[in-house]
């Protein structure tokens, strides 16, 4: 009996394999030829398992919100645990395997008993930082608890006593911190000493080496519990703070790629993990495979009966013995990377849910954004449709074609300073600043582009109602000219010689700005509205001894005479004034006398209203009768005669 107790110690070690299986179960794939290849997969493996968790900080990048830095963070913590079981993985197997090389490395240069010394030797150097590192912790602890204590004392003598025991225990402190400092040093110079090289370094070094690139995590050498490692790892905090996209157009944009960017992002990660877990199945498959033959061996083994002689049950326990040790070893390899097989499956659902939540964010932005684009045509359309009535109606019921340019040119400037609003309205992110930068835009363009915008202004006072056209004959600033052309900016004048006998073109173009009519010393003259007539005058004066009576009837009959061919079309100018100018009652233009009594003499004068475009002759004209009916007998005496003189056309009260 005892010694069946003795053969059947460690079974139930054997048995719990079979819990192993069953947890591995699932994941076990076809078996692979590992026996050279091994080494290489390992290290393809540690590579892909890097570069999977440096996709973390591009995650990290795209964390904005709440939710997400929670998911960043459980992440986190399930990668660290993860990198750090796969180079448990990687170690385990490199102990197993201590002469192993890459297939790029000369297998003739390093023996298997060279390789295991030196993996033996390197495994103590970590061995003995990690006992140093436990026991400077142990002593900083130690030390904080002295404090308490010292602060907590009452009498000088214990205050004194304690503060010693401080002292004493802060040298010893010191001396393990710079042990440990040392081991780490040597430790670091071994391992990137074992690494350099492509034909020297065995797998363990080109292990460290990797390890060297994930300082903190996988240069671990005991594995820590996961509640350990999640309460050690640092909370994650986004790369900048969420910022709250503004409702224009420009912010749904960049929302929109802002979260296309995530999806992207997270879409790779998962990629990342699959090939993770690839490997990390392809890896396993085998190893669950040995473990599956070490436990029939193991139900072999503990099926066989008891023999009584104590030869054969000092064989069967050392075939026991040895199987227990090989499934140490396996196990030491299955278990890391089994574990890291659920780390990645929980990896792997929280980037899932994670990406989730950003494509339905995406789809909703991208939603938002075709809305707001649909009813910013609609807007512009309806804009659009509304300046084709405008300009229909224009052409439909305004004949004038001065009133209708006039309309035609304020349907341009309203319509396309109503669609840059719009635009502007509709891309603005924030309205508050665009309406403070828009102020001090406008304030400092007013400034400078003061005499512009007059001129502008201008524009519309020119064309108003009671306005100027091509044609019209004006005065402004002391130049009288015809207007031969009314731009936005500026008012070109041929200029004319003046008001008399004999006017014409002199030839010159006078160029005004529009905001001329703003200018107190700068008037504008122009003829009344519907006319284009001015008064004429002709002087004579008389001798003392002549009959004036006589020198006024001949001359208001001479000019009546001449002024009887044109009087119609004066007569409609008048009608045309009277209409335009209504209310106020103005006289109809006839020819009159006026007497002057100085003390020069007597002076005879007709004022008569001339055609501006027949001035000129019609002057002519007059003066030729009014010097034939001075000759006719009885001949009148006459002194001297001024020659007919312009005057500006004047608006008499009845």
């Amino acid at each position: 009996m005892l010694r069946n107790h003795n053969c059947k110690i460690k079974l139930p070690g054997l048995r719990a394999a079979r819990f192993v299986l069953l947890l591995l179960a699932p994941s076990v794939g076809k078996p692979q030829n590992n026996s050279a290849q091994e080494p290489q997969d390992i290290l393809a493996f540690l590579n892909q398992s890097i570069v999977w968790y440096r996709q973390l900080s591009a995650q990290q990048q795209t964390a904005t919100e709440s939710s997400d830095i929670l998911l960043l963070d459980q992440n986190r913590q399930l990668a660290d645990e993860a990198v750090r079981l796969s180079f448990e993985f990687a170690r385990a197997r490199a102990q197993v395997l201590p002469g192993a090389v890459t297939a790029d490395q000369n297998p003739g240069n390093n023996s298997d008993a060279s390789g295991a010394s030196s993996a033996s030797r390197y495994q103590n150097l970590l061995n003995a930082a990690a006992k140093t590192d436990a026991q400077v912790k142990q002593q900083q602890q130690l030390i904080e608890s002295l404090k308490k204590q010292l602060s907590a004392a009452s009498g000088s003598k214990q205050r004194l006593s304690l503060q010693t025991q401080i002292a004493d225990e802060q040298s010893e402190l010191e001396l393990m911190q710079a042990r440990a400092e040392t081991l780490h040093s040597l430790i670091d110079f071994t391992a990137g000493a074992k690494a350099k090289g492509t034909k020297s370094g065995s797998l363990q070094a080109q292990i460290e080496e990797l390890a060297r690139t994930l300082p903190g995590v996988a240069m671990e050498t005991k594995p820590q519990a996961t509640g350990t490692t999640a309460a050690a790892a640092p909370i994650v905090t986004a790369s900048s703070a969420p910022k709250s996209e503004g409702s224009g157009l420009f912010g749904l944009f960049s929302n929109m790629f802002r979260l296309r960017q995530k999806v992207s992002t997270l879409d790779e990660g998962l990629q990342l993990t699959d090939s993770v877990a690839g490997l990390s199945q392809s890896l396993r498959a085998p190893l669950v495979k040995d473990l599956r033959d070490l436990t029939q061996r193991g139900d072999v083994l503990t099926s066989q009966p008891d023999s009584p002689d104590p030869a054969v049950m000092s064989q069967h326990r050392n075939e026991v013995d040895a199987l227990t040790a090989e499934y140490k070893k396996l196990s030491a390899s299955v278990l890391p990377i089994g574990k890291q097989a659920l780390l990645l499956d929980l990896y792997k659902r929280n980037l899932a849910t994670w990406r989730a939540a950003a494509h339905s964010q995406y789809s909703s932005a991208l939603k938002s954004l075709v809305f707001r684009l649909a009813l910013l045509a609609l807007i512009l359309g309806v804009v659009l449709a509304i300046s084709e009535l405008w300009r229909r109606a224009t052409f439909r019921y305004i004949q004038d074609k001065r009133r209708r340019f006039q309309f035609l040119l304020m349907r341009r400037i309203v319509v396309w300073s109503l669609i840059a609003v719009i635009v502007v309205l509709a891309f603005a992110s924030e309205i508050g600043s665009l309406a403070t930068f828009a102020g001090l835009l406008t304030a400092g363009l007013a400034v400078a582009l003061q005499n512009v915008i007059l001129s502008i202004v201008g524009y519309f006072f020119l064309i108003g109602k009671y306005g100027v056209r091509v044609g019209d004959r004006i005065q402004v600033a002391g130049v009288t000219g015809n207007i031969i052309d009314i731009g936005l900016m500026r008012l070109h004048l041929m200029e004319v010689g003046g008001f008399g006998p004999g006017i014409r073109p002199t030839g010159r173009v006078v160029v005004f700005p529009n905001a001329v009519v703003f200018q107190a010393n700068s008037g504008l003259f122009k003829q009344a509205p519907g006319a284009k007539f001015v008064w004429h005058e002709m002087r004579l004066k008389l001798a003392p001894n002549s009959d004036y009576q006589e020198v006024e009837k001949r001359m208001l009959e001479a000019v009546n005479s001449v002024f009887a061919e044109y009087k119609e079309n004066i007569a409609q100018q008048h009608r045309h004034m009277a209409v335009a100018l209504a209310p106020l009652t103005i006289s109809s233009p006839e020819p009159e006398t006026r007497l002057d009594l100085s003390g020069g003499g007597l002076t005879v004068s007709v004022r008569y209203p001339v055609d501006l475009d027949g001035a000129t002759e019609i002057d002519d004209r007059i003066t030729r009768a009014v010097l034939n009916a001075t000759m006719r007998e009885p001949k009148l005496h006459i002194v001297e005669a001024d020659a007919p003189k312009v005057e500006e056309a004047a608006i008499e009260e009845p």
